[in-house]
């Protein structure tokens, strides 16, 4: 079997110009690359004898609202033959455009839509780029750290109008009236009840 210190100096010193740094975490390899050797460093993995990478776990994204390159894009890679995962990774402008790997992993689609969808991030050549888990009109990406927490509309589904309905956001305060007595006094409530009763 095939150790993951043997992968990462074998990806080393075939990408050497590609690959700005790598370590070793957890059992697991770090990869740090440059966004625009995306596509040439996955397709390496996936179709390379002694990396064989062939399964895209996941993609996700980082946002530090405060950098020039806002996002950390991630990839997690698996490799079935030799039991190892990869874990690559690049920096992203905001309103930089990212090239898609659905060309090399198919499953890449859904993923990438994800991505869009939750923090904005674009990708070149994208089959079917459009939001996945918000709906239509929703604006804004919910996992960027600048987006609001209030102030918006919520989404619903109405069971009297058979439609999902928007609306302004209520925050009830129904709950917010407390009874601290002791369990064993017996509430207020019960109180009432019970001299009612008598």
């Amino acid at each position: 079997m095939t150790s993951v210190v043997d992968i990462e100096k074998k990806i080393n010193s075939e990408l050497t110009t590609k690959i700005n740094s790598s370590e070793i975490n957890h059992g697991q390899l770090y990869l740090n690359i440059d966004e625009e050797d995306l596509l040439k460093v996955i397709l390496f993995l996936k179709t390379n004898k002694n990396t064989q990478f062939r399964q895209l776990i996941d993609i996700t994204a980082v946002d530090y609202p405060e950098n020039e390159k806002r996002f950390k894009l991630v990839y997690l890679l698996l490799s079935h033959e030799f039991n190892q995962r990869a874990l690559i990774y690049c920096y992203t402008k905001e309103n930089e455009i990212v090239s898609s790997i659905t060309s090399i992993f198919p499953s890449a689609n859904w993923m990438e839509r994800e991505v869009f969808d939750m923090y904005g991030i674009k990708f070149k050549d994208h089959p079917d780029l459009r939001r996945i888990l918000t709906d239509y009109g929703f604006e804004g990406y919910p996992l960027r750290k600048d987006f609001p927490l209030t102030g918006h509309y919520e989404v619903r589904y109405s069971e009297d109008n058979k439609k999902v309905i928007y609306e302004p956001v209520k925050l009830e305060q129904n709950y917010r009236n407390f009874d601290y007595e002791s369990p064993w006094e017996g509430t207020k409530y019960i109180k009432k009840s019970i001299k009612k009763n008598d």
